[in-house]
Order: C-alpha cells, then sequence, then structure tokens
C-alpha cells in the first residue's frame, strides 16, 4: 500500500507520527509530507525502511503557528495535487485541520480516501474540523473521549475509527537503567509546569504523605528554572505547604533519560485536567511503574482502574494522597499493577499494534 502522511514537521505529535511511519514502513510504502519549517532541511529524506519524508519549500523556513501558517497552506495543497498526480497514493492521512486542508486540496479530482486525525478539537476552529471531519473518509480518534467530543462536534458515529496514540515500548520497558535514589520513596510527575497538567495537585498531595519525595520533570531547560513563572509558583506552593525540602523540580528531561527515572520511581503521578494522549501514563505503565492518573481523556481506555493503575478526579489532592499512601504502603498491590500496566502497554498500544489497525482502516477506506 503506498500511503501517503500529511503532517507538521514538528510539535507534539510529530515523533508518534514519525514511530508509527517506521512501523508502517516495514510492509508498505510511506512517504510523509510537510512544509518545510527550516532552512537546513532537505526536500527529501529517507528517514526509514520504507519511509520516506518529503519538505514542502513554500513559506518561510520556520517554524509557524497553525494560524500564521493558513495563507501558504493553498501552495501547499497546490504542490502535493501535482505531487499525488504523478504517483498516486492509496490512501491519504492528514494529521490535524491545517493538514486536513491540504490533503483535501491535494486529492481533488483524485479518487483516494483521506484519513483525518485531528488529536484534539480546537475550540476556535470547530466549523472548519466539523467540515472536514464530514468530509473525510474516516475520521480517527485516539480514544473513546475524543470520539465522544468528535461526535458532539457533529461528526457522524459511523465515520470514527478509534486507534490509540501507542507507546515505544521498545524504550520504555521494565528492565533497563535506573535513575539515582534515595532512601524515601519517590513519586514521579512529568510535563508542563501549568496547574491544568498536574503539577499543583502533585505537590500538594505531599502534604498527606510523610517520608516521600516528589520529582517533577518538565518545564524549562534546568538553568532557566529560576526565572520561569510556574516554576516558582510550584516552589512558592512547597515552601507554603512546608513540603519544600521533599519537592524536586529538574527541568527539562532528555527524552531519553525519562525511561530510567521512570523505573526510580515508586509511583508515576499524572493527573491534568485532559489527556489528549494519556501518553505519561502509558509510559509509565509500559516501565512496569504503577501509575495515579486523573479519570479524563485516553486515562479512561489505558488505565483500567484497580487493575493495571489508580484513577482519581483532577485537582483532588487528598484523595491522590490517599491513593499514593495505599500505593506506597502496599508492595504487593504495585507489583501487581505494574506488572499488570506493562502487559496491557505491550499488548494493546504497541507501536505494531497500531499500525495494525491503521491498516486495518485504511483497507477498510480503499475497499
Amino acid at each position: 500500500m503506498n500511503i501517503a502522511i500529511v503532517a507538521s514537521a514538528k510539535g507534539n505529535q510529530h515523533h508518534r507520527i514519525l514511530a508509527v511511519a517506521r512501523e508502517l514502513g516495514r510492509e508498505h510504502h510511506v512517504t510523509i509530507y510537510s512544509r518545510r519549517d527550516d532552512a537546513e532541511g532537505k526536500p527529501k529524506t529517507r528517514v526509514a525502511p520504507g519511509v520516506t519524508l518529503e519538505q514542502i519549500d513554500v513559506g518561510p523556513a520556520k517554524s509557524l503557528t497553525p494560524d500564521d501558517v493558513v495563507p501558504y497552506l493553498n501552495d501547499v495543497g497546490e504542490h502535493l495535487m501535482k505531487r499525488w498526480n504523478q504517483e498516486r497514493p492509496d490512501v491519504i492521512h492528514a494529521h490535524s485541520w491545517t493538514g486536513g486542508l491540504v490533503a483535501v486540496a491535494g486529492a481533488k479530482g483524485l479518487d483516494v480516501p483521506v484519513m483525518q486525525t485531528f488529536h484534539t478539537v480546537d475550540a476556535t476552529h470547530q466549523k472548519l474540523e466539523r467540515a472536514l471531519g464530514r468530509r473525510a473518509k474516516a475520521v480517527i480518534a485516539g480514544s473513546g473521549d475524543e470520539e465522544s467530543a468528535l461526535i458532539r462536534l457533529g461528526v457522524p458515529r459511523g465515520n470514527i475509527a478509534i486507534v490509540p496514540y501507542g507507546v515505544d515500548t521498545e524504550r520504555f520497558q521494565r528492565r533497563g537503567a535506573i535513575a539515582t535514589k534515595g532512601t524515601r520513596k519517590r513519586l514521579l510527575h512529568v510535563g508542563p509546569l501549568s496547574p491544568e497538567r498536574g503539577a499543583y495537585t502533585a505537590v500538594r498531595s505531599l502534604q498527606g504523605l510523610t517520608d516521600v519525595e516528589l520529582l517533577i520533570a518538565g518545564g524549562p531547560e534546568p538553568e532557566d528554572l529560576d526565572q520561569d513563572r510556574d516554576a516558582r509558583r510550584l516552589r512558592a506552593l512547597a515552601e507554603q505547604l512546608g513540603v519544600a525540602d521533599r519537592v524536586t523540580l529538574l527541568g527539562q528531561v532528555k527524552r531519553a533519560s525519562v525511561p530510567k527515572l521512570m523505573r526510580s520511581a515508586d509511583a508515576v503521578v499524572s493527573v491534568p485536567r485532559e489527556a489528549v494522549t494519556g501518553i505519561v501514563a502509558l509510559e509509565a505503565m509500559a516501565c512496569g511503574v504503577p501509575v495515579i492518573a486523573s479519570s479524563v481523556g485516553a486515562h479512561l481506555d489505558s488505565v483500567i482502574d484497580g487493575v493495571t493503575g489508580l484513577l482519581v478526579p483532577p485537582d483532588r489532592p487528598a484523595r491522590t494522597a490517599r491513593l499514593a499512601r495505599e500505593l506506597l504502603c502496599d508492595p504487593t498491590l504495585r507489583t501487581a499493577l505494574g506488572y499488570a500496566g506493562a502487559d496491557r502497554a505491550r499488548s494493546r498500544y504497541s507501536w505494531e499494534r497500531v499500525s495494525q489497525e491503521l491498516v486495518r482502516v485504511y483497507e477498510s477506506a480503499c475497499a
């Protein structure tokens, strides 16, 4: 199958799109089309066996916000139309509303099914996303919660297929190096430092815990933490609550170092107000580390409460502390949740499994 993927060359989802493309490239021919946003970027790059990245030279060679890239989308669409008339793909998979616009333009006049993934429903572009969702052969949602949001948007239920975002189960696994750890039990939060991402809840939960440390990985580079507003507020909160000696802000951690950091934790606390991908919980599960996750978004699919992790409503620090106490005082429970979580991550969320499910959606659309 000749698969065309239209996506930004950068962004939060790029490494996942690339990982799934590599898996698809084992048995199919995959071309990823992106607007060139780097002056050093080559027009065509073979990124893996069966996978080619084609960067379209339209607009300034720098990263642009979705709204700033709009004036150049028509030219990108025209480029794709010429390209696909020369080499017709069997299926086109567009990511985000900007990708959807250029994919629809590029596929004009071709009898080629267009798949659409939004990743998140954008409140400021709902009319556009509704139109793209209704026009697409299938809209791929990453979770049941995202499916519900698409239905509310106006996308027909029958046009939606659920394929989870997935996790790198080769990098995130039970075995491997473990970050240095002292004698205290360790909780870990990974992600941005803003209140909606759950770091404040994690800090507040320490009030109900004794001899437990909290590591927070995320935010700016370590050397910039002192100038970061959220970092300063978190530190002030920890001081106010009397837990500052047990809270460590690590700043941005290299992605390669995250697995060993997770394996050093007794539990990972991932309690954002929204969880579009739920990737932190999935990575913790893949590492065999029990997770306390907010009962929202993709967590409702990936974390089976009491089996592969523990669910808690967001912004509930006292309840989060109670669940953490249960985990930290019960090594048998931690082990059971860890093994079950790792098994679920491997069997349901590996790149191989995700790519297989995508192929089934593609084949159904082409039938």
